[in-house]
């Protein structure tokens, strides 16, 4: 995976689709991240093919590392969104935000979508998170 990196306060890098779209995987606004849909997609493909619970703590892993660009950590998260390719993999899903945001418990939207942009993929999450002050450390020079 190519590195992300803070331009203009938007983590970008992480993935092929990025610059086609137009789009950053992270913007912080105010004291706000939100981190754009992270898959299980890893050093140029996509990781734990046929595995849900797998490739959810992979998604949201790369969202972590999104919101570690700006000091950010699951604590931080308030609200997740979770787009699966099938209702049978929910469970398995929400047994991997489960692992990692228990003692947190974000606001979560657990969505059963069509298809993904990678058919390999079947899962795909959203990260929002919040930290007074973050806007004024960001400004810094």
């Amino acid at each position: 995976m190519t590195d992300p990196r803070i331009v203009r306060g938007r983590v970008s890098g992480a993935t092929p689709w990025e610059e086609g779209l137009g789009s950053a995987l992270a913007v912080a606004v105010g004291d706000q991240v939100h981190v754009a849909g992270c898959s299980a997609w890893v050093d140029g493909r996509i990781e734990h093919e046929g595995d849900p619970f797998a490739q959810t703590l992979t998604a949201v892993g790369n969202g972590l590392a999104a919101l570690a660009e700006y000091g950010l950590t699951a604590a931080d998260v308030f609200r997740t969104r979770l787009y699966v390719t099938h209702v049978r993999d929910a469970e398995e899903v929400g047994r991997a935000h489960r692992q990692l945001f228990a003692a947190v418990r974000p606001v979560t939207t657990l969505v059963v979508v069509t298809g993904l942009v990678d058919p390999r993929m079947m899962v795909q999450v959203e990260l929002d998170a919040h930290r007074a002050g973050l806007a004024r450390t960001l400004e810094a020079p």
